[in-house]
C-alpha cells in the first residue's frame, strides 16, 4: 500500500494540482471569464488538499 501511495498516488495528486494551476494561469492570460477562474482556483485548493492528505497518509505508513 506504501508503494502505491507514494509511488503512483502522490505523483499523479501533484499531477492533478500543477494541470488545474497551468489551466487557471492560462485563462487569466488570455482574458477569460472570471467564473472559470474562480471555479479553477476551489479545483486547485481541493486538490492541493488531497495531495497533503496523501502524503501524510504515505509518511504515517513508511513509519509503521
Amino acid at each position: 500500500m506504501t508503494t502505491f501511495l507514494s509511488n503512483f498516488l502522490l505523483p499523479l495528486a501533484l499531477a492533478a494540482v500543477a494541470l488545474v494551476l497551468l489551466m487557471g494561469l492560462i485563462n487569466m492570460m488570455r482574458g477569460g471569464s472570471p467564473n472559470r477562474s474562480q471555479k479553477l482556483m476551489r479545483a486547485r485548493v481541493l486538490l492541493q488538499f488531497v495531495a497533503i492528505v496523501i502524503a501524510m497518509v504515505a509518511i504515517w505508513a513508511l513509519g509503521r
